[in-house]
């Protein structure tokens, strides 16, 4: 089959310019080298540096990642935490215990990092800054919790449900209501 005379142009072209242009980027070692050496030598010039973020952009989402983190926690706390304890899996003896520890005590984990988190971007938000204020001696109180939970303290279990409980009413006073979301295996292995 005859290929038209229009199409072998194209191509011929194409090539052309693709040769052209590869043997122009590949000036050689001696003018990279001139080149580097000029702009080593030549005065720093002023270039724009990026300037810290202003505290409008700094709120602008706040309350978007406020929630999205106390979300989390909230959904890992329940999940985990609140619904083994109430169905009686902490307790010695109840079929289950060693998996249901193991897992509060990551949910436990992960619980307090998010909360962490979003006291952190609570503090971008004036509102939601006020509100959470008398809250994070209880979140830093978390800390000490998973282990608790490891060991089989049920009291350790219900200080969970109390702050998160805690910080869902403060986001609401806020006007960030939190939705709980339950966070996925491979979250609440990344902490």
């Amino acid at each position: 089959m005859p290929v038209p005379i229009r199409r072998l142009f194209v191509a011929l072209t194409l090539c052309c310019a693709l040769v052209a242009a590869g043997t122009a980027c590949s000036g050689g070692e001696k003018s990279s080298t001139k080149d580097t050496a000029a702009v080593q030598a030549a005065p720093a010039v002023d270039t724009p540096t990026p300037t810290p973020t202003t505290s409008a952009e700094r709120q602008k989402f706040a309350k978007t990642r406020f929630v999205a983190n106390a979300g989390l926690a909230a959904g890992a706390t329940y999940q985990w935490i609140v619904k083994p304890w109430k169905a009686g899996k902490f307790k010695k003896g109840a079929q289950g215990r060693r998996l249901a520890l193991v897992k509060a005590g990551l949910a436990g984990a992960f619980a307090y990092n998010r909360l962490k988190a979003a006291h952190r971007n609570a503090q971008g938000d004036p509102t939601l800054s006020k509100a959470l204020a008398p809250l994070g001696a209880g979140i830093e109180a978390l800390k000490d919790l998973p282990a608790k939970l490891r060991q089989g303290d049920e009291a350790a279990a219900s200080a969970f449900d109390d702050v998160i409980n805690q910080v869902k009413d403060a986001g609401q006073s806020a006007g960030a209501p939190v939705k709980e979301q339950v966070p996925s295996a491979s979250q609440l292995a990344k902490g």
